[in-house]
């Protein structure tokens, strides 16, 4: 399946890769390639993640305390905010 992005969603990663970039440049390429694998696993399956309070679908990132809230529709998936597991939960659901 295809997945979409809400043109906000560029920034978010942005502004999580420089903050990792801060640390290193490879724990930033740690974790885009983590975001790439979440992506990957909700095109080839994208019921299989719980849903959210807000109604979207979460994707937990297993080794960072991130996740990225989506809604499947019907020939594509799309993905409306990346965020930090403790940032709060109305955060970027307005997009939607």
């Amino acid at each position: 399946m295809r997945v979409r992005f809400h043109r906000s969603v560029q920034t978010d990663l942005d502004e999580i890769l420089e903050r990792y970039r801060e640390f290193s440049d490879s724990l930033a390429e740690e974790f885009f390639t983590e975001f790439q694998t979440g992506l990957f696993k909700v095109a080839e399956n994208p019921r299989f993640f719980h849903f959210d309070a807000c109604g979207l679908r979460r994707c937990n990132l297993d080794r960072f305390p991130y996740h990225f809230l989506y809604d499947v529709r019907e020939d594509y998936v799309r993905v409306w905010v990346v965020r930090h597991n403790r940032r709060n939960p109305t955060w970027g659901v307005k997009r939607f």
